[in-house]
């Protein structure tokens, strides 16, 4: 048995991505589920959106004991939710979190894998986490964010309030497990021509695992462009 505290965080400044506009037409997902029970299972959620420039899917499969409370909440304007600290809610564009217990003699497998897609505005971070095990108890949420929330304000102190609240530019994962079996997780930030982080960890055996990696950049300021600009008017 070992217990392994390990956290990331990277911010930037240089180069930095503007934060997305948010759509004029709001859009939400929610999925809520929770199950007790003895047999086999498949659970998954998957979400792609070039608006917010989103990949997620969070799919898992096994048979045996399970016990599970699970949800996911997807919206394209920033919605009130829980942050990463405990007690806090900050505006994000996706957030899910689950408990689970399982046992059985034949390994649950499963896959979480959270994109900001550069192609699409985002930032370039991604975040995969695999495992497959005979026993499992773990806590686990991740978040995402991309939209700028003050998009339609117009009072110069409420949009610099929520800007400083705002976690735009964040993809995160946290996670508590105690697993029998395989769990493995793998993160990257690829910057064109400037930036390429790389993250692998795996474990074999029996482990307990406390884990939180984070990145996060903080948006630039899209410059403002006047009627006669590079003109001396």
């Amino acid at each position: 048995m070992a217990l392994l505290l390990l956290s990331l965080l990277w911010a930037g400044m240089c180069s930095a991505t503007p934060a997305i506009k948010e759509p004029m037409q709001d859009g939400d997902f929610c999925n809520k589920l929770k199950v007790v029970g003895t047999g086999t299972f498949e659970v998954g959620v998957s979400v792609k959106d070039k608006e917010l420039a989103l990949e997620y899917f969070n799919f898992m499969y096994g048979d045996g004991d399970l016990e599970l409370d699970t949800g996911t909440v997807q919206a394209q304007r920033a919605a009130r939710l829980p942050g990463m600290e405990k007690g806090t809610s900050v505006p994000l564009n996706l957030y899910e979190s689950s408990k689970l217990t399982f046992s059985g003699t034949t390994p649950m497998v499963g896959m979480k894998y959270i994109h900001s897609k550069a192609f699409w505005g985002g930032i370039g971070a991604e975040i995969a986490e695999t495992f497959s095990v005979t026993e499992m108890e773990r806590e686990d949420s991740s978040y995402f964010a991309s939209t700028n929330p003050a998009s339609y304000m117009t009072d110069a102190k409420k949009i610099e309030e929520v800007l400083r609240a705002s976690p735009v530019h964040t993809v995160a994962m946290q996670t508590r497990n105690s697993f029998n079996g395989t769990w493995q997780t793998d993160a990257r930030m690829h910057k064109m021509f400037s930036k390429d982080l790389k993250l692998h960890e795996s474990f074999t055996g029996q482990f307990e695992v406390e884990k939180m990696i984070k990145f996060h950049e903080s948006p630039k300021e899209e410059k403002k462009h006047s009627g006669c600009g590079g003109i001396d008017c």
